[in-house]
């Protein structure tokens, strides 16, 4: 089964201004909002995982494979709605799971959520922007689908833009699902095995009585790597220019 494009979309280009096209993004925006109002980032530090530690592990070893599925889920909750706490979640998986399970589990999460606010948006907002933009706006839009899925994996390796941005723009760029979806999971990887492997001794850390730093993956020798990866991941797209360049 193919996946509808944008110009065809169906019902939500139809009914324009609909509530029903706006109603995925609501929801995603009021799960962020009860976040707050609800008082829920008041537990999201260190100290409280400090704390519940070893109520965590024995919910772990009780429950097994469920609690890693469970695990997943409330990581791609937290991803849909942008709520920011990725970074400590991702440590805490680290600190329950071991680094290796931990990736997996958040690796599948935030690729789960990423894709709920990308479609949510794409469906709300894509045929809005695609009609009131300029030329501009579309040579970008056509040059971004061209590459898509180095750019995708750029945007995910290089820690500079926030998780949450780099799910929208590519929903108003018309990049496709699959693309998206391939180049989130991959791209993630990196940045997720090092904060799992963090994770992974903050036990120790807290019995020094210190808290993980969460900048660990702008060091040289962690940052460095990850670059390396997405100059791979754009050197085709910039070959490719070059190359049409030599043939005009």
């Amino acid at each position: 089964m193919t996946e509808p494009t944008p110009e065809h979309a169906g019902p939500a280009g139809k009914k324009g201004l609909s509530l029903g096209r706006f109603l995925p993004i609501l929801v995603l925006l009021a799960g962020l909002g009860l976040f707050f109002l609800l008082g829920w980032h008041r537990y999201v530090s260190f100290d409280v995982l400090k704390e519940n530690r070893a109520n965590l592990l024995d919910l772990v070893a009780q429950y097994g494979i469920l609690s890693g599925l469970g695990f997943v889920t409330l990581y791609a909750i937290v991803a849909a709605c942008s709520i920011p706490a990725a970074a400590l979640l991702t440590i805490t998986a680290g600190f329950l799971f071991g680094p290796y399970f931990a990736t997996i589990y958040v690796v599948v999460g935030a690729t789960l959520g990423a894709s709920a606010l990308f479609l949510a948006a794409r469906y709300a907002f894509a045929d809005l922007l695609r009609a009131k933009a300029g030329a501009a706006i579309q040579k970008m839009e056509a040059g971004f689908q061209e590459n898509a899925l180095n750019y995708m994996l750029v945007l995910r390796l290089v820690p500079l833009f926030p998780f949450f941005i780099v799910n929208l723009v590519p929903a108003f760029l018309g990049v496709p699902l699959r693309i998206f979806v391939i180049g989130t999971f991959i791209g993630i990887i990196p940045g997720t095995f090092v904060y799992a492997l963090v994770g992974n001794g903050v036990g120790a850390i807290f019995d020094r009585g210190e808290v993980p730093d969460l900048g660990i993956i702008f060091q040289p020798q962690i940052l460095a790597p990850i670059l390396g990866l997405a100059v791979l991941a754009v050197t085709p797209v910039v070959y490719k220019k070059l190359k049409a360049r030599k043939q005009d």
